[in-house]
């Protein structure tokens, strides 16, 4: 039986209006595939929590999230079960930096579709594109 993995991403968007897209390094599984940047959420930790530690760990810099989860997404990859759940955020200390991507921009909710998106993320980057 494959293992359920809970995650969280931060859907972080900047001041022009623009969102945070990372590049997955060729390390990573889904290489070369863009995401919303977050991990999993540790035992005990709640979502918010994990992706503040997250966000801190990855990007070197500390959001605010909102309150409720924007997207809740479960996809089944080869070797495993992603429940991602996408939460709207802002920087509100540093500039976000890649520690683990390859790359990061910032993109304009009309552009999101041209980026080859993780599979798992694709629900929310979809829902951000076709949001009044």
């Amino acid at each position: 039986m494959k293992k359920l993995v809970k995650v969280v991403a931060a859907i972080i968007e900047n001041e022009q209006g623009e969102f945070l897209c990372a590049l997955r390094s060729p390390k990573m599984s889904n290489p070369n595939m863009w995401e919303f940047p977050g991990g999993k959420v540790e035992n005990n930790e709640d979502i918010y929590s994990a992706l503040k530690r997250e966000i801190d760990e990855e990007l070197d810099c500390r959001i605010e999230t909102a309150t409720e989860v924007f997207n809740d997404t479960t996809h089944e990859y080869e070797t495993f079960i992603i429940n991602l759940l996408s939460i709207k955020c802002k920087v509100v200390e540093g500039s976000p930096r890649p520690r683990e991507h390859s790359k990061l921009i910032w993109l304009n909710k009309e552009n999101l579709d041209s980026l080859k998106w993780a599979p798992a993320d694709i629900p929310a980057v979809q829902q951000l594109i076709h949001e009044k």
